[in-house]
């Protein structure tokens, strides 16, 4: 656009929302507030006529979107959809920051009572993140570091925050969390999350820790999917008074779960 144009568009309009126009800055978040009310994204073509413009113009804007990661293509490349961008600046905000505060000292008095440690999970450019982590006060412990990576496909914690997605959304959520192949990567899991989504936690041997035992649960989102898990790797320990057994364990951790879902879970599983 030329300084002409940007001087007409400044001009145009008598109130603040007409007077300061930017039609690029808006024609990208018209795209964003499309794809937002999609739950299975949108091909160019249908973006095109959903929002009234010229395909080139479209093609423009979506592909800087899409360079900038705030738009993906899944299904191929044949479709759009809103990544996890936006939700990770979001929760780079104040909200994350009162989630990990809201957890950390029911994760405290967990690994205080059980004599485990705890570590909170959430979804991130394809992998989970460690976002807390709690300890307990003993001369031997396992602990995950905050922000330590962890694969969604082999860990206790990336398996939970698989099997609590809607199975019809699965390979799109993870679409959005930045996970390639994503289909390929679910299909021998099948099995095991329609299990663990069942019974409504996780509890496994560790897949990376010879005689640890994962215990993980999900951390619902107002939608009813997991937004986050919280696991414990429990150890056996030998001691003369043996700490919290391992179901009682388990126990806690699902009451602390549920204390962390938001709002509005059980209407939207209804």
């Amino acid at each position: 656009m030329t300084l002409q144009e940007d001087m007409e568009e400044i001009e145009g309009g008598g109130s603040s929302s007409g007077r300061y126009r930017a039609p690029a800055l808006d024609k990208g978040l018209d795209i964003l507030e499309i794809l937002a009310a999609q739950t299975g994204g949108m091909t160019r073509a249908e973006l095109v006529k959903a929002m009234g413009r010229g395909p080139s113009e479209i093609y423009r804007m979506l592909e800087r979107l899409v360079a900038r990661g705030y738009v993906a293509r899944i299904e191929g490349g044949d479709r759009y959809a809103l990544s996890m961008k936006l939700f990770l600046l979001a929760h780079s905000h104040p909200p994350l920051r009162r989630m990990a505060a809201q957890a950390q000292p029911l994760m405290d008095r967990f690994a205080l009572e059980t004599q485990q440690s705890c570590h909170l999970v959430l979804p991130e450019a394809g992998v989970g993140i460690v976002t807390a982590q709690a300890s307990p006060r003993a001369h031997w412990e396992f602990r995950v570091r905050v922000g330590a990576q962890i694969d969604l496909f082999e860990t206790g914690s990336g398996q939970t925050l698989l099997a609590f997605q809607r199975p019809e959304r699965r390979a799109e959520t993870l679409a959005q969390w930045g996970v390639s192949d994503a289909e390929a990567r679910l299909a021998p899991l099948l099995g095991h999350l329609d299990e663990v989504a069942a019974q409504g936690w996780r509890e496994a041997p560790s897949r990376q820790l010879v005689g640890v035992i994962d215990l993980s649960a999900p951390v619902f989102g107002p939608h009813g999917e997991a937004a986050a898990a919280l696991t414990c790797a429990y150890i056996a320990h030998y001691h003369d008074a043996p700490p919290v057994g391992r179901a009682e364990t388990l126990e806690k951790l699902l009451t602390m779960t549920r204390a962390l879902s938001l709002p509005g879970r059980d209407e939207a599983a209804d």
